[in-house]
């Protein structure tokens, strides 16, 4: 099982290594299931020992966490080069190919929330491209449950909210 364990552990850092944006856990558990390698189980206790081991770090919002590799993921990976199987690679680099855009699309678009001092909720929306924010706007309000929807419906409307912002603003 150990063998098994490192396995997952360096698919998590080839996949990590050959993006240029974090991966949610969503994304790799996805990855790793479809193609049946072990149990979602597994894959996240992999994780959690890649974050101990600060070869992985994460950033959490209330409904995912995004990995980003570290220095010393790169470094350890680079000490197994054999270890993952050319067919498994093949796989990663399809996946990313055949997904790109709706990989990228996932992390560039956030939305998250948080109690305020006040007893309100402030609902954090952005649109990232690269390293910069598009638009990052927050808005309060009164209870958790219209935080939970403007943060569903972002996800689903950032586009017509930016284009609409865009119009109104530029006039």
């Amino acid at each position: 099982m150990a063998e098994a364990l490192t396995q997952y552990k360096l698919i998590v850092l080839y996949m990590l290594d050959h993006v240029d944006f974090p991966l949610t856990n969503t994304q790799i558990s996805n990855f790793i299931l479809e193609k049946e390698y072990t149990t979602y189980f597994t894959i996240q206790q992999a994780i959690s020992e890649l974050i101990s081991a600060e070869l992985v770090r994460g950033e959490s919002t209330h409904n995912n966490t995004c990995y980003h590799i570290t220095a010393a993921g790169r470094e350890t990976l680079s000490y197994f080069p054999d270890k993952i199987s050319p067919a498994i690679k093949s796989d990663v680099l399809s996946y990313f190919a055949e997904n790109n855009i709706e990989l990228r699309q996932e992390i560039s678009v956030i939305a998250d929330y948080y109690k305020t001092t006040q007893q309100e909720f402030a609902v954090r929306c952005q649109i990232r491209e690269r390293k910069s924010s598009l638009i990052d706007l927050t808005i309060t309000v009164r209870t958790k449950e219209q935080a939970e929807a403007i943060c569903s419906n972002w996800k689903k409307q950032n586009e017509e909210v930016y284009d609409y912002l865009m119009d109104l603003l530029v006039k």
